[in-house]
């Protein structure tokens, strides 16, 4: 077994772990069950790749953001460290080159969708892998009491009997008490085992600023404090329109959600991760897997559904552990507005069944066909077909979610990719025999070398069609031929939400609906919408011990940064002065009685209010009387 400190310093270039990061990997490499709590940014990921590597075998790592999968894995092999990952939108010969991959390749790790572990094709070939690990990112998600349940995670209980002696790290950065135990019951762990570091963030200063006029605030806010944002918004529309007003008051801002094209997304995260853009405005969908350490201000300007939410958001300002903002901008209705939101997303079983017959007619699903079938959605173009309002759909379709019937991904991107499927010398003669696609066959061989016949080559069909002096399209005319043909395998990109059916297809009037789950789902959501209220209406205690509290940590002291604090600081700041400015005040008098005029010249003209409400004050007490002359002298 490697060292890890040597693995840390060869792979990531670091000299020492973060705090509480060593004390993790020792103990998951002593094979023991380990639930890690690291807040956004601290690193959760080491803890896993660490041990992962320095272990014989394949880490599976289980994560539901498809987006956040891909990155790892990019970054994983940017250091030279062998990663795949199986997500829905891959074809089915894909999914098989890259378990096979790891059963007899060299992989060290493998990402998976919790969905996967459903399929037979994955319960074969796990049985034949050697498995050091099996790692569970956003763990928070196997909790029926955490805030972003997850049905397809339950199905771990069975792969962890499958795999007996295998230990399991779970990590997530948000979880209260209840869901830290629900997540050791739910995994089996042999003992209970947490390390969590505190939810606090001594650099990052919380406030809730109240006000009617949240864009003009917004602008105040940006004006006064300087550095790479992240504004919140709840709407698509909104990201597009308050990036277009801020850049119209000079401030360079993008507009970032899951509808925009592959291209404009990249773009603009792109122009912002290199701080040529200052403010990106987004919906949540823009956040996850993002590492841009140097975030000063967080802002947002609709409630999130839950502290744990906001946790997360505002969590990614400040990660340099330098000085940092996270400010909610609070109207006079938007608790009660969240509340409503809240209540409208959890809709009547009958409209889910509804919903649910829809999918199944648009996408001809026959009755117990299409488990883990993965389409492309556009939810606009399926509630105008139906008559659907696209927001109820919209809920009835996360409701379906919970209930382990489907899975709504986000729109992500899909580059295309291809692989040959003949031998070297069938490709030989096939191209002997057909010379209008040697050309072609050749700049792929060349492009990619051996590579091209064991892996999926991602390509870029513009740059290919430049090369070989042709017209794309008759680049992906000649692609799509070939693939007919079986001379290679071509998968054209795509960036479209997913829609994965994550259970054979129902008749929609025996879909098996738990009722009062749906009710548990919606009290708890409500539950979370409230103390997301409570939170911004609390204004008489400090907002990091309020935050402590919800995730189950008590502490007496104040965190000095938050908005309550700050103007606690002043209060008793302004309090400390006073209390000098009558002692000197007292003592001037004392040794030399004074007209009010010529005691107000021994101060600065700022103190002149304080000192005249003073002299008043100490009168009235009877520390001060007025001589015959007019002087100011101390009572005795």
């Amino acid at each position: 077994m490697q060292d890890v400190h040597h693995i840390l310093k060869t792979y990531w270039g670091y000299n020492s772990f973060r705090p509480l990061q060593e004390d993790i990997v020792r103990t998951v490499l002593a094979g023991q069950d380990t639930l890690a709590l690291l807040p956004t940014g601290g690193g959760k990921s080491v803890c896993f790749q660490v041990p992962g590597l320095a272990m014989e075998g394949t880490c599976l790592v289980i994560t539901p953001l498809i987006a956040l999968m891909k990155d790892q894995v990019e970054n994983l092999k940017k250091r030279g460290i062998s990663a795949v990952a199986v997500y829905s939108g891959m074809s089915r010969k894909e999914i098989d080159i890259a378990f096979d991959n790891c059963v007899y390749g060299a992989v060290k790790f493998l990402y998976l969708s919790p969905e996967r572990l459903l399929t037979d094709l994955f319960k074969e070939r796990v049985k034949r892998m050697k498995v050091s690990l099996l790692a569970v990112d956003e763990a928070h998600c196997i909790s029926q009491w955490g805030y972003d349940f997850r049905p397809p995670y339950l199905q771990l209980t069975a792969l962890r009997k499958e795999l007996p002696n295998v230990p399991v790290i779970a990590l997530t950065a948000t979880a209260t008490e209840q869901v830290k135990v629900d997540i050791q019951d739910k995994l089996n762990f042999k003992s209970p085992n947490v390390f969590q570091k505190s939810f606090a963030r001594s650099n990052l200063s919380y406030s809730c600023l109240a006000t009617e006029d949240k864009v003009q605030r917004l602008l105040e806010v940006l004006q006064r404090m300087q550095g790479q944002s992240i504004v919140y918004v709840r709407s698509r529309r909104q990201t597009v329109e308050l990036a277009k007003f801020l850049k119209s008051r000079g401030i360079t801002a993008g507009a970032y959600h899951a509808g925009l094209k592959f291209e404009e997304r990249s773009k603009v995260q792109q122009l912002w991760l290199e701080d040529k853009v200052r403010v990106i405005v987004a919906t949540n969908a823009f956040g996850m897997g993002i590492d841009k350490p140097d975030v000063r201000l967080v802002v947002h300007l609709d409630l999130p559904e839950s502290l744990e939410a906001y946790y997360q958001e505002a969590g990614r300002a400040g990660r340099d552990e330098k000085y940092a903002y996270a400010t909610i901008l609070c109207g006079p209705n938007d608790a009660a507005e969240l509340q409503r939101k809240v209540a409208e997303a959890h809709p009547a079983v009958d409209y889910i069944r509804r919903v649910y017959q829809c999918l199944a007619n648009y996408y001809q699903l026959a009755v117990g066909s299409g488990l883990l079938s993965s389409f492309d959605f556009d939810l606009a173009e399926f509630a105008k077909q139906y008559k659907l309002s696209a927001l109820e759909a919209h809920h009835a379709i996360k409701r379906l979610e919970s209930e382990g019937y489907v899975q709504l991904n986000e729109s992500y991107y899909m580059p295309s990719r291809l692989m040959l499927l003949l031998e070297n010398t069938e490709l030989y003669s096939f191209q002997l025999k057909n010379p209008e696609h040697d050309k072609l066959i050749q700049l792929i061989l060349r492009m990619h070398g051996g590579e091209a016949f064991i892996n999926y080559v991602k390509i870029r069909e513009g740059k290919m069609a430049e090369l070989l002096k042709i017209p794309e399209q008759d680049l992906r005319r000649k692609l799509t031929y070939l693939h007919k043909l079986g001379v290679l395998s071509y998968e054209p990109q795509h960036d479209s939400p997913q829609l994965v059916f994550t259970a054979p297809r129902e008749a929609a009037e025996s879909l098996i609906l738990n009722t009062k789950k749906l009710n548990s789902l919606r009290e708890r959501a409500m539950s979370q919408a409230k103390e997301m209220g409570r939170y911004v209406h609390t204004t008489t205690r400090c907002r990091t011990q309020l935050l402590l509290e919800y995730f189950g940590e008590i502490t007496d002291s104040r965190c000095r940064i938050c908005d309550y604090c700050l103007a606690a600081r002043k209060k008793e700041k302004a309090q400390d002065d006073r209390t000098a400015l009558r002692s000197e005040v007292l003592q001037l008098v004392q040794e030399n009685p004074s007209m009010p005029k010529e005691l107000l010249q021994h101060f600065e003209p700022r103190h002149a209010e304080s000192v005249t409400e003073l002299i008043r004050e100490l009168l009235d007490l009877g520390k001060l009387r007025y001589q015959d002359s007019g002087k100011l002298e101390v009572r005795g």
